[in-house]
């Protein structure tokens, strides 16, 4: 079977909170013959587990890895690395799926009044500017 993972699959694989659900997402995800892994998807998992679950950036970045380098797996692989980029610099995955997005539909620059944002951006080498 094919699928596409919704985050609460991703989130249950992760959290292991409800013993049933965590199982059943557990063996979909291994058991799938391609899981469909979208980007807003990663971004909802990030939000969710950062936000309602408090776990940290570098094990919420490590989760995404096991799930986008599974044998199974088939992300926007460039998307996704923009944002685990970010999210290893201590700013947001979202924004760094972001710029990229922005980047490959024709933008020039990553323009934003986040200014821990526009400041990882640039560290990156990124074009970014700080709106005020």
């Amino acid at each position: 079977m094919k699928i596409t993972a919704d985050t609460n699959v991703f989130v249950r694989a992760v959290t292991e909170d409800h013993e049933h659900q965590s199982r059943a997402a557990q063996a979909a995800l291994k058991k799938a013959e391609l899981v469909a892994i979208p980007i807003s998807a990663l971004c909802e998992l990030v939000w969710v587990l950062s936000q309602g679950y408090k776990v940290p950036l570098s094990e919420i970045a490590e989760a995404i890895r096991r799930f986008i380098n599974g044998a199974n797996a088939v992300v926007n692989r460039p998307a996704a690395e923009a944002g685990l980029a970010m999210l290893d610099a201590g700013g947001d995955f979202a924004d760094g799926v972001i710029a990229y997005e922005g980047n490959w539909l024709g933008a020039d620059i990553f323009v934003s009044f986040d200014k821990k944002a526009v400041k990882l951006m640039e560290a990156q080498g990124e074009s970014a500017r700080l709106l005020s």
